[in-house]
Formats: C-alpha cells, sequence, structure tokens
C-alpha cells in the first residue's frame, strides 16, 4: 500500500526523533546505578581529597552512591587514561586537574589526547601557591628576594615536588616573568621537598597554602607572597606575586571530566549537580578552610579555560625545555 506523502513525512519524522527521545528518558533516568570518580593519584593527597570533598554531596544529589577509586601512576596519566577508555555513559568520571593541562605538552608520547579524549564537565576549586623561604634566608619581601637572586645568580636553589610539578612549574614562570637565574631542585614528591626546606638544606620553594599555611602560621617558614591574582583569605597580609611583577599567576584547579562522547544530557545534569554542591555553605567553608578558592563557571567556560591552561603551561615547559622523567 503506498502512503500518502503527509503521512510518510510524519511517520518519517517520528522514526527520526526516537533515537532522542530515547536519549533524553534515558539520559533524565541517569544514574540507575553508582557512579565511578577515579581519583589519578594516591589516596591521602589533595586530588584524593577534593574528590571525596565533592563526592559526598554529588552522590546524595544523584540518588546513587559516587565510588573514589585511586588509581595513581605515570603523573595520573593511568587514571586520566583508564576514564579516557572508559565507557561514555557518564558511570565513570575523572578527577581532572591542572596536572592533565601540563602533562599534555610535559610528555611526548601519551596514549590518549586530553583534549580530544576528555569533555570537561564542571570545574571545582582553584589551589593557591605561595612563594615561602626558610626563615633564615635574608630577602623578607619579593624585591629584596628578586634583587638577592639577580646579585647571586645560579646560587639559590629552589626545591619542587619533581620536574613538572606544580611547584616546578609556578616557579619556572617566576623565573621568566622577573628576570632571574633559581637553580631547580627537584625531590621525589611535595613532601620530601617540603621537609627539606623546614630544615633548612633549600632554601626557596613554591608550594601550595593548603600544606604549608600551618608552618607559615607557626613561623617555621616565611611566606613572602602568593600566587593568585587575588590575596588569600586565609593569608590576608601576605601580598601577591603580581603586586612586584606585574601579570603573574599561577594556580592548580580541580575539575570533573567525563570521556568524550559522554550524552550531553548526562553532562549537563552532572554539571547542574555539582554546581549545586559548591553552593553548599559546609563544601564552600571546607574549600576556604583548605585555602582553596571555590571555582564555579559555566561548562563553556570551563572548557575554555582548560584549553588556556594548557596554553600558557605549554609556553613555560618549552621555555624552559622540560621533559617528565
Amino acid at each position: 500500500m503506498k502512503l500518502p506523502r503527509r503521512n510518510f513525512l510524519d511517520l518519517a519524522a517520528g522514526a527520526a526523533a526516537l533515537p532522542a527521545v530515547s536519549r533524553i528518558a534515558w539520559a533524565q533516568a541517569y544514574p540507575t546505578r553508582p557512579v565511578r570518580l577515579i581519583a589519578p593519584f594516591p589516596a591521602g593527597g589533595v586530588v584524593d581529597l577534593f574528590s571525596r570533598l565533592i563526592g559526598q554531596p554529588l552522590s546524595e544529589r544523584l540518588g546513587q552512591p559516587v565510588i573514589i577509586e585511586n588509581r595513581a601512576g605515570a603523573g595520573g596519566n593511568v587514571g586520566t587514561e583508564a576514564v579516557v577508555r572508559a565507557s561514555p555513559d557518564g558511570y565513570t568520571l575523572l578527577l581532572i586537574t591542572s596536572t592533565n593541562a601540563i602533562n599534555q605538552t610535559l610528555y611526548d608520547k601519551l596514549n590518549f589526547d586530553f583534549v580530544r579524549d576528555i569533555a570537561p564537565v564542571a570545574s571545582i576549586v582553584r589551589g593557591i601557591g605561595v612563594l615561602e623561604v626558610h626563615p633564615s634566608f635574608p630577602a623578607k619581601t619579593v624585591p629584596e628576594f628578586i634583587a638577592y637572586v639577580k646579585a647571586n645568580p645560579g646560587r639559590v636553589n629552589m626545591a619542587s615536588g619533581g620536574i613538572g610539578s606544580s611547584q616546578h612549574i609556578y616557579g619556572e614562570l617566576f623565573k621568566m616573568m622577573a628576570g632571574v637565574d633559581i637553580v631547580h631542585v627537584p625531590y621525589r614528591g611535595g613532601g620530601p621537598a617540603l621537609t627539606d626546606l623546614l630544615a633548612g638544606q633549600v632554601p626557596v620553594m613554591f608550594d601550595t597554602i593548603a600544606t604549608s599555611m600551618e608552618q607559615i602560621k607557626a613561623g617555621k617558614l616565611r611566606a613572602l607572597a602568593v600566587t593568585s591574582a587575588t590575596r588569600s583569605e586565609v593569608l590576608p597580609d601576605i601580598p601577591t606575586i603580581r603586586e612586584f611583577v606585574p601579570g603573574y599567576e599561577a594556580t592548580g584547579w580541580q575539575g570533573i571530566g567525563a570521556p568524550r562522547n559522554t550524552p550531553p544530557e548526562i553532562i549537563d545534569r552532572l554539571h547542574r549537580e555539582i554546581n549545586a554542591c559548591l553552593d553548599d555553605p559546609r563544601v564552600k567553608a571546607r574549600i576556604v578552610e583548605l585555602g582553596y578558592l571555590v571555582f564555579k563557571t559555566s561548562q563553556t567556560e570551563f572548557t575554555r579555560f582548560v584549553g588556556e591552561s594548557i596554553e600558557k603551561w605549554a609556553k613555560v615547559i618549552r621555555a624552559a625545555n622540560m621533559r617528565a622523567e
């Protein structure tokens, strides 16, 4: 039987709409089982900490457990690749960080392309660094620090948690912008680097406020300036580096990512729920208490921010000729 043209078009339109309708219905039912959030660093660190800080309220909002799974290795690349290879169905997520942006250039060969393979879902926090010195170091301000280093080129050592770590890259940016010659001393992790700084074995470090705050307040370290564009709420009397080095800004960040091709309806749902978690006064207070800033953006803004972060650190990495160990 030959269908009238109008009936045929109506049926064709209805058939074409079925996949979209079923996809939306499926997304609306999401999630129907536990969601894995992969933290690509060991338990006990800040990545693990913020995974759990956002995971608990997110599980309440989704109505399903958010299970934190630590997949450490290769500077976060092992956990990232696990998510890249996961089904793009919203049930495997990644705690993405500024390390992912750094690794894109730091590593010559990766089994994935972070920009191509991971979709940024929602931002969570930005971490502030601090230029700090051992109390025995003669400089008490950033101008004094710059003057001292320029008078002693190649004789001041700077500790870091390793090549390509945030401590390293913040210091390299400072060296470029302030025009100073500081010797980088990489350690196997931020903990050992901080231990030697406290012992006076190395005089300078660009650390995170969260890690060094108690030592600064106790007078065991001297904070010269913070690395953010504005002063920190937990160290309000400490100036920013950019007050002396115009344009300087170096902050870490964390957010949630998903495998590319995750349905946009699911990404939208996750984005809304994560932003709602960040509006919780208890979550906000804990973030600030840890020396971080609440980082809440639109999904489009976060995607653009990640791209800009990759470009920014790529320039520093190339200029400093950094390569992953």
